[in-house]
């Protein structure tokens, strides 16, 4: 029945493998059901309840993209937008939680159309292959940046940013023993090395990083207090539509980036483009609108599906496995959030290493190809957001084939996405 529905031996998999990988995906992206919470709970949302709403959202993402797209990448709630949804919506303009629950809900309407009509599909397959290897390599950088901050080994200085952490903590010690147990294991090919990892430093946390065991089982708590409470009238009112648009453009680029870097780093793209586009789209765009009505910020696909790829993961099975994890989750939530954050870290930080050795493909010798690029990658992970760098990239490609007098290269919808990214930048803000 498996190979049926996810065509394994054609994908080069087996079950074992791909429940592996989504152990191991599941395992790096498992801090969402902890942070997420406390986010949305700084802006007033019923905690309890959120963390219901991230564990059935996140299943039911994941579950609708292994069975419907058949990919490899897991969903929930989006770090970057919960954060914009809390400090920048709710405390900042004051809106309340409930209508930027509604704005969440028509920018996922808004999705589901363009997806339905092929519009999304269009745009992502119009971008050049310079953007789409600085995407993915940008990516790369980003988990790179998350996993260096999760082990303390780069921390927030008022002086120059970021600086080096305190090395001499056990929490960084185990980070760098997990890397290098991962990498090892990987290079004497050694099957589940990142799993593996993962699981050494969690035991050693238990000696060395005063980790606790939390208890086995707990009862979910009641989603009552967010079910069905968004205000989709507030949402439309004078004042809010700039907060419905960037949620639009800021859940596009994240997604589909993110979407487009998970699968060129597991070899699902034909000719430089996904085959089954507009299904993982369209599982993105209904979990989108299934998590406000929930009562949780945007969802989409995470980044750290990159290291269920890493461990094997080809097909929707791997999704699969995520989300009966993430509905577990509702009676084992103790048990969950044991690992600590630095023994994924090594993890992300494995699989950013490798996400950035497709860099070489970009003809660097035309500079209105490679600056673009450049400038792709670099943004994305020094503005901690994957959105800014994709717009900043877009406007950067196609005023440099304007100015070159190259601007018949440039695709329609190219143009469409730099004038409206330009236009979000300039009226509304980053």
């Amino acid at each position: 029945m498996l190979e049926q529905l996810f065509k394994l031996r054609q994908s080069g998999t087996d079950t074992r493998t791909e429940i592996l990988a989504g152990v191991t995906t599941f395992l790096t992206m498992a801090y969402i059901i902890f942070v997420n919470p406390t986010i949305l709970g700084d802006a007033g949302m019923p905690k309890d309840a959120v963390f219901v709403a991230t564990c059935i959202v996140a299943a039911l993402g994941s579950l609708v993209m292994g069975l419907y797209a058949n990919y490899p990448i897991a969903m929930a709630p989006g770090m970057g937008l919960n954060a914009y949804f809390a400090y920048a919506v709710v405390l900042g303009m004051k809106v309340p939680w409930q209508a930027a629950l509604g704005a969440v809900f028509v920018s996922g309407c808004l999705f589901i159309l363009v997806s339905v009509f092929g519009l999304r599909a269009l745009i992502v397959n119009g971008i050049s292959r310079s953007l789409r290897v600085a995407i993915t390599a940008g990516l790369g950088m980003f988990l790179a940046l998350i996993a260096f901050k999760s082990a303390g080994i780069v921390v927030a200085s008022p002086a120059t940013l970021v600086q080096a952490g305190d090395l001499h903590k056990p929490e960084a010690i185990m980070a760098v023993v997990g890397f290098l147990l991962i990498v090892t294991l990987d290079r004497l090919k050694v099957r589940g090395a990142i799993l593996i990892g993962i699981v050494v430093v969690t035991i050693l946390s238990f000696f060395f990083g005063g980790n606790t065991f939390r208890g086995l089982v707990s009862a979910p708590p009641s989603i009552a207090p967010t079910l069905l409470h968004l205000d989709v009238k507030g949402a439309l009112g004078v004042g809010i539509l700039n907060v419905v648009l960037v949620f639009f453009l800021v859940e596009l680029f994240d997604a589909t980036g993110t979407l487009m870097g998970v699968a060129s780093r597991a070899g699902l793209l034909v000719e430089g483009k996904m085959e089954r586009l507009n299904k993982a789209l369209l599982a993105d765009s209904a979990a989108i609108v299934a998590g406000s009505l929930l009562g949780t910020s945007s969802t989409t696909a995470y980044i750290e599906s990159a290291a269920g790829v890493q461990a094997g993961g080809r097909t929707g099975l791997t999704a699969l496995t995520v989300a009966v994890l993430f509905l577990a989750c509702l009676f084992i939530a103790p048990l969950a959030g044991v690992v600590p954050p630095y023994a994924t870290a090594p993890a992300l930080l494995f699989v950013a290493c490798l996400m950035l050795r497709d860099v070489g493909d970009i003809d660097w010798s035309d500079t209105t190809e490679a600056v673009p690029a450049a400038i792709t990658a670099l943004v994305i992970p020094f503005t901690y957001s994957i959105a800014e760098g994709i717009a900043f990239g877009f406007i950067t490609y196609a005023l440099l084939k304007l100015t070159t007098g190259r601007a018949r290269e440039v695709k329609p919808v190219i143009w469409v996405i730099a004038a409206l990214f330009a236009f979000k930048i300039v009226y509304i803000g980053t």
